[in-house]
């Protein structure tokens, strides 16, 4: 099968670890994403953070206590993860790439209780991939694990796609997955429809409610 490269490949993305760099240095907070994440699982869950960059949500939940891992197709990332968070462990794979095997070769869990996909992880993969990106997901779920997922609905990084909210349930659904919740920040505020982001919550189907299955799907 033919591969294209992702749109993050083909960002310019110069700057970007080193914004989070400066933020980090600075003392300023960018563990948002981390605190939801933290609220959705149990103390000590095991948790990929599925497109981790330079580390910064995956080691904010290593240092409340979860056993958490960080992949990501970044090399220059990776290894500024490495720099600054050396006791978090990470992988280099893209999101649709990533699967059990894989991940134990890395000697890496092949379950989790929460997987973490922020950051527009979603909106910056290989077109016509996002089925595929969920479905990858989905499938390193534990039986009662949780997905969390946030990214911006227009396109505002460059080269990334408009995704709406209601493509993004399709696709959900398609993958096995049910939505359990949507917000417009990662501080739970309500969706806004005429936002430009949107924060997901999901389940594996078969085990969500009917209506929990159905409250986000249309």
């Amino acid at each position: 099968m033919s591969r294209q490269s992702t749109r993050w490949e083909q960002t310019d993305h110069r700057g970007y670890g080193q914004k989070f760099a400066d933020l980090h240095a600075a003392g300023d907070d960018i563990e948002g994403e981390a605190r939801l994440a933290d609220v959705m699982a149990p103390r000590g869950s095991t948790i990929l953070d599925a497109g981790c960059g330079m580390g910064r949500v995956a080691a904010a939940l290593r240092a409340r206590g979860h056993d958490a891992y960080g992949v990501d197709l970044d090399e220059g990332l990776l290894r500024q993860a490495g720099d600054t968070y050396p006791q978090l462990p990470t992988m280099q794979s893209r999101i649709d790439d990533l699967d059990a095997k894989s991940l134990a070769a890395q000697s890496f869990p092949t379950s989790f209780d929460v997987i973490v996909c922020v950051g527009n992880v979603m909106i910056l993969g290989e077109p016509d991939t996002e089925v595929l990106m969920l479905e990858r997901m989905a499938a390193l779920l534990s039986p009662s694990g949780r997905l969390l997922v946030g990214f911006h609905t227009d396109a505002t990084p460059p080269h990334s796609r408009e995704y709406s909210v209601e493509e993004f349930a399709r696709d959900a659904y398609a993958a096995g997955l049910a939505i359990e919740a949507r917000f417009g920040t990662y501080e739970l505020h309500p969706y806004d429809p005429h936002g430009n982001y949107a924060v997901h919550l999901l389940r594996l189907r078969d085990v969500a409610t009917p209506q929990v299955e159905w409250a986000h799907a249309r």
